[in-house]
């Protein structure tokens, strides 16, 4: 199910925002080539807010620890847990989110 979260416009490259995506916190990326990327918002570690972190190439830093996320599958080098990652697209200049 492919949910449309927002306007392209509202979203910032190399930066993140955080939607409400049928009840759950969703994190969303705009990539430096203009491709969209998404994940859970909330790191696994302590709670950290992913929206907010910084994305390095493809992963994104958790801003609490450092924590770093792969923005494909959403795993972490540094052995904790990893975050859902769930497929986004960019539809007539709204960004969408498919949930599994």
């Amino acid at each position: 199910m492919s949910v449309p979260v927002g306007s392209l416009d509202d979203l910032t490259p190399g930066e993140g925002r955080a939607y409400v995506v049928d009840g759950r916190q969703v994190a969303v990326f705009l990539l430096g080539d203009g491709t969209v990327r998404a994940t859970d918002a909330v790191c696994p570690h302590r709670g950290g807010p992913l929206a907010d972190g910084q994305i390095d190439g493809s992963v994104v830093v958790c801003p609490l620890h450092q924590y770093a996320f792969s923005l494909d599958d959403g795993t972490c080098a540094s052995g904790i847990d990893a975050v859902a990652t769930y497929p986004a697209a960019i539809v007539d200049g709204k960004v969408t989110v498919e949930l599994h």
